[in-house]
């Protein structure tokens, strides 16, 4: 495989906690039950999903922004339900799910060094149409792409090819960081090179092994630094 030198990571997982741990915080602020909205998004977003459910193709539509976030927040509502029977609120409730989902700064932090070794970042988050909160975003992308904003979605596989163009890259010479497998999957399939985010640690050793000398010399100068734990 090519060393790459065009580093594409998601937003969701990967530079904020883990989607369990914000899913966690916003159900337990909800008073709903967060495995329960785990199992219904497994059903309708899953390898086994019926490929013809509303629903599933309401995640698909919001994330294209073909779908007015209000209608979208509808169905999310229906999907759990407190104790005593009652769902959320609909009305802002993509605004609530996705404020525990803060800034990790052990990933902010390597990406900065990467691009300060003069590698290229990108963003590329599938979106429910909520407000990233964009602050520090100049230094630290290159290019910004958010799903509902172009039009297309991850895995589908023109996200990718307009990502490392906006990025000056072949799509051999970038990686995709990302939570999600079957994103990693399809990535991989057009030539990328893929790496599951689980731990920044992690996350970082594995860039080690795929980028230009000068992306290397950053990852382990950054390791060297980074705090413990990290």
């Amino acid at each position: 495989m090519a060393e790459v030198s065009g580093i594409v990571v998601d937003w969701g997982g990967v530079l904020t906690p883990s989607f369990a741990d914000g899913i966690a915080a916003w159900a337990a602020d909800e008073g709903v039950d967060a495995e329960e909205f785990h199992a219904a998004l497994g059903r309708l977003l899953g390898p086994g999903a019926p490929s013809g459910d509303p629903a599933a193709q309401r995640f698909r539509q919001v994330e294209r922004g073909e779908l007015p976030v209000a209608v979208f927040e509808e169905t999310l509502a229906a999907l759990v339900r407190r104790p005593d029977g009652s769902h959320p609120d609909a009305k802002g409730l993509v605004e609530r799910m996705f404020a525990p989902f803060t800034e990790e700064p052990a990933m902010t932090g390597l990406l900065r060094a990467l691009r300060g070794a003069g590698l290229k970042v990108a963003l590329l988050s599938n979106s429910w149409g909520h407000t990233y909160d964009r602050r520090g975003w100049d230094g630290l992308f290159d290019t910004v792409v958010i799903s509902c904003e172009v039009g297309l979605r991850k895995p589908e596989p023109e996200i990718f090819r307009h990502t490392a163009r906006l990025l000056d890259r072949p799509l051999g010479g970038c990686v995709l960081v990302d939570d999600l497998g079957r994103n990693i999957r399809a990535a991989r399939e057009l030539g990328m090179a893929g790496v599951h985010h689980r731990t920044p640690r992690e996350t970082a050793l594995a860039l080690a092994d795929l980028l230009v000398p000068a992306g290397r010399r950053a990852v382990h100068a950054y390791l060297s630094g980074a705090p413990s734990g990290h």
